[in-house]
């Protein structure tokens, strides 16, 4: 996993993963991966699935890349915590897949929470040829 700046800004957790790396087969059961370990963190609220390839494609002038087939965020809260207003502005967290032709890159962004970044990471490099995902 590797953490990039994007567009010098913003802190971006990456992982490239080869279909062969890992026992998912599409972006469906990626997401699945995460909804099951979101769903079962007391702490954690699943709220849904944003389907970003099907959005753009309905877009006038919506773009996708050639190598793109799939694009999806599933959208969850770590938020046990209100300490102050501006807090909202980093919730909730988002984490994206999308399936080119024999990777996956799985991405999200640096939580200001340290424990909601530690879990998001364990969770995206669980999808390393786990045998527990199916």
């Amino acid at each position: 996993m590797r953490q990039t700046l994007l567009q010098e800004k913003y802190p971006v957790y990456t992982l490239e993963l080869d279909k062969n790396e890992t026992n998912c087969k599409s972006v469906d059961e990626i997401l699945m991966h995460f909804k099951t370990i979101i769903e079962s963190n007391p702490i954690v609220k699943f709220i849904g699935i944003f389907d970003h390839y099907a959005y753009t494609t309905t877009l006038p002038d919506g773009f996708i890349a050639d190598e793109i087939r799939d694009a999806k965020n599933i959208i969850f809260c770590f938020g046990k915590e209100i300490k102050n207003p501006g807090v909202m502005a980093v919730r909730p967290r988002s984490i994206g897949i999308v399936e080119l032709e024999n990777t996956f890159i799985i991405t999200f962004l640096e939580a200001p929470n340290p424990v909601a970044n530690a879990a998001m990471e364990e969770w995206t490099k669980m999808l390393k040829r786990d045998e527990s995902i199916k």
